[in-house]
């Protein structure tokens, strides 16, 4: 793709138009005391829970950064500059995506929110599939954006302009939410972040 493409052209939805999935998965879990992506949890590292989330997308990549990863199922991409924030792991990611042919979009998952459910992925999916012009869907709960999110193929170069520090995606979507579309997902799972291991004994 050129990576001067401008807002103006065409979103990358239509036949043949693959969508790709995007693990973030690079800290160093500095107050959870270790890399989150290693963690275990119900039997699982959070980063393999979050590869089946997406499961259906293809590829999945999962940026990597503080600790290597072995991901099965997925592609690994190390991010150097993983300890300057989200930011920067959200354009490595796209970057490696970017020179792919067939990929019309990409769903951004985090590996440190383990009850987002694979049908919120699906639901972003559909919405994209079904509605000429949607750039960019963003799951809600409750009436608030969460995660995951869909950015179409088109708004790759400037999200990953705005990206900085840990505002990865948010950044893109607080200067243009005329292009943000919010797709309800309350009955899918919840956005909670795990930051301290008492977290992850949230019901």
């Amino acid at each position: 793709m050129n990576r001067s493409r401008r807002m103006s052209a065409e979103p990358g939805t239509g036949a043949g138009a693959g969508l790709a999935g995007l693990i973030l998965a690079a800290g160093s879990g500095s107050r959870f005391g270790s890399p989150k992506a290693l963690v275990e949890f119900e039997g699982s590292r959070l980063v393999d829970r979050a590869v089946r989330v997406v499961a259906g997308c293809r590829p999945v990549v999962v940026v990597s950064g503080a600790v290597s990863l072995t991901v099965p199922g997925a592609f690994v991409v190390h991010n150097p500059q993983w300890a300057t924030g989200m930011g920067s792991s959200l354009r490595a990611g796209l970057r490696a995506l970017d020179g792919l042919p067939g990929v019309g979009a990409v769903v951004v998952v985090l590996v440190d929110q383990p009850w987002v459910g694979p049908d919120a992925v699906a639901r972003l999916r559909a919405v994209w599939a079904s509605a000429d012009g949607v750039r960019v869907a963003a799951a809600t709960y409750g009436g608030r954006r969460g995660n995951p999110v869909l950015l179409d193929r088109s708004v790759w170069p400037e999200v990953a302009a705005l990206a900085s520090g840990d505002a990865g995606a948010r950044a893109f979507m607080a200067v243009h939410p005329e292009l943000v579309t919010p797709v309800p997902c309350d009955d899918t799972g919840r956005p909670d972040d795990v930051d301290v291991p008492a977290d992850l004994g949230r019901k």
